[in-house]
């Protein structure tokens, strides 16, 4: 697996690094610290990037596979952004149908799990930020800078 922080550009105010194509995902590998869980093709970019005000992952599920449990979150909702392939979400129960383009918000009681229903990988990205903190929309937290933009 490549060391995304040494491969990454950082500046005053920005990091980025590059992840490789969608399916090259399954390079990575979360577990956690006691190595009860491992999830292959799943990275946290909150190490990476430096992140400070959610918890984002880039995840690829492999064909026709699921996760092999039910989680649910004491502060956190999640928005799941599917953006390939094709599968299914349950939440408390009742299973959602999802591909590339559907979006679904979770509240942190919800029980959920998921599945791949195809032969091909299940792409999606799942943000996390603590529920009810929303402050206001981007619009107004914006600030325009004078100057022409140039490339």
């Amino acid at each position: 697996m490549t060391n995304l922080k040494s491969n990454s550009q950082t500046g005053t105010h920005f990091s980025a690094t590059y992840l490789g194509r969608l399916d090259d995902l399954k390079q990575y590998t979360f577990a956690t610290d006691d190595g009860a869980l491992s999830i292959e093709g799943k990275i946290f970019l909150n190490p990476i990037l430096d992140l400070t005000g959610a918890e984002i992952s880039i995840n690829r599920l492999g064909a026709n596979d699921s996760m092999p449990f039910y989680h649910k979150h004491k502060d956190n909702e999640e928005v799941y952004i599917f953006i390939g392939g094709r599968g299914e979400i349950q939440i408390d129960g009742e299973i959602i149908e999802v591909s590339e383009g559907t979006v679904v918000r979770i509240a942190p009681d919800a029980v959920r799990s998921w599945r791949n229903c195809s032969d091909q990988p299940l792409f999606y990205i799942v943000v996390q930020v603590p529920a009810n903190q929303y402050q206001g929309d981007t619009i107004s937290d914006g600030i325009l800078v004078d100057g022409e933009v140039k490339w």
